[in-house]
């Protein structure tokens, strides 16, 4: 289970909405538990509506960081603008490592869905997030 505090979920909710119609994509870190410590807000390079790159300065500085704060990456997220909740095929592929949690932030619908999933060797999970 991923567990996401209020406020840093309000941020990715916010984010999504404020970067629309291009997605907006970031890091979360915490611990082994699934806690979410941390958010590190990532620029899309590829500023596109149906795909993002992050910028591996930004990347690399979030990866430090999270370590100096003995915290770990445990969440790639990113925000679907006009499209479900749900790993397309491109996110499926991309999905390198198995041991984080992908968080989709979709705004396809009145309201905001996020979800978070597993992707081990093309194979998907739902996971439950709580909400702290």
């Amino acid at each position: 289970m991923l567990k996401i505090p209020e406020n840093i979920y309000g941020e990715l909710v916010a984010r999504a909405r404020e970067g629309a119609p291009l997605e907006i994509c970031g890091y979360l870190a915490g611990g082994a538990d699934g806690e979410v410590k941390t958010h590190y807000p990532l620029t899309n390079t590829d500023a596109s509506a149906e795909h993002f790159s992050f910028d591996p300065k930004e990347q690399f500085a979030a990866f430090k960081d999270a370590t100096a704060r003995g915290q770990r990456l445990i969440v790639c997220y990113h925000s679907h603008p006009a499209t479900p909740a749900r790993p397309s095929a491109e996110d499926i592929k991309l999905a390198y490592d198995p041991n984080i949690s992908y968080v989709i932030i979709s705004l396809s619908a009145a309201e905001p869905v996020v979800k978070s999933f597993k992707i081990k060797a093309g194979t998907v999970t739902n996971e439950e997030i709580e909400i702290t």
